[in-house]
C-alpha cells in the first residue's frame, strides 16, 4: 500500500537558545504546500502549548506526542519519546518507551525518519543548543543524501549542538541563522 507522506520535510532539532530561532524560521514561511516541518526543541511539556500557539500564525502547527498521523502541510512539535513508523496503514508519530535525558530525544525524532529519505527531499536544521543531541541522527541523514545544516558559531546562542555537528557532520553546511531562514524558506517554497 502506498502511503501518503509529504514530497518535503524540514527538521529543525534546538536545545538552548532554540525558540527564538525557530520563531525566525516559522514567521518567515508561506502557507505550507507540500511540505511538512518536524520541530525537535528541547522544552518541558507545560511550555509546549504556549510555543505552538506562537508558531501557528500562518500554518496548521500540532504537538505530536503520540499516535499522530504524519500529514502534509503541517508544523509538527515533539513532545517526549517519539518517533515516526508504520502504524495502521498509517505514518504516524507514536511514543516510545526510551529512557533518555531530553524531551525529545533529537536523535531518536529524526532517525526515525531516514526511510523516508528515499521518498521525500529531507532538509535538516541543527540549531543553537547545550551538548549533541543531534549529531548521530544529522550523520545517518546525511549519509542518505539528505541536506544537512547547522548555525554558525557567531550565529548560535550556544554553540555545543551546532559545533558538535561541524566537527563530526561530513557536508554539512554552516551557516548563520537568516541564512538558514532563507533556505528553510526557499526548500518549502
Amino acid at each position: 500500500m502506498k502511503h501518503s507522506i509529504p514530497k518535503k520535510i524540514v527538521l529543525i532539532g534546538a536545545s538552548t537558545g532554540g525558540p527564538g530561532q525557530i520563531q525566525k524560521i516559522i514567521d518567515a514561511l508561506p502557507k505550507l504546500q507540500n511540505t511538512s516541518i518536524v520541530i525537535a526543541q528541547h522544552m518541558i511539556a507545560s511550555f509546549l502549548k504556549s510555543f505552538a500557539n506562537n508558531l501557528s500564525i500562518n500554518n496548521n502547527v500540532v504537538i505530536a506526542d503520540g499516535e499522530e498521523e504524519f500529514l502534509n502541510a503541517t508544523i509538527y512539535i515533539c513532545n517526549g519519546n517519539i518517533d515516526l513508523v508504520l502504524y495502521n496503514d498509517k505514518i504516524c508519530f507514536r511514543s516510545n518507551k526510551a529512557v533518555n535525558s531530553y524531551n525529545p530525544n533529537i536523535n531518536m525524532v529524526f532517525n526515525s525518519f531516514v526511510p523516508l529519505s528515499q521518498s521525500s527531499k529531507i532538509l535538516c536544521a541543527i540549531l543553537t543548543g547545550i551538548g549533541d543531541d543531534g549529531v548521530e541522527a544529522c550523520k545517518n541523514l546525511s549519509e542518505h543524501n539528505v541536506e544537512c545544516l547547522t548555525e554558525s558559531e557567531q550565529s548560535a546562542i550556544v554553540d555545543g549542538m551546532p559545533n558538535r555537528v561541524r566537527e563530526l557532520v561530513p557536508n554539512v553546511q554552516v551557516m548563520d541563522i537568516q541564512e538558514i531562514v532563507t533556505k528553510i524558506k526557499e526548500f518549502c517554497e
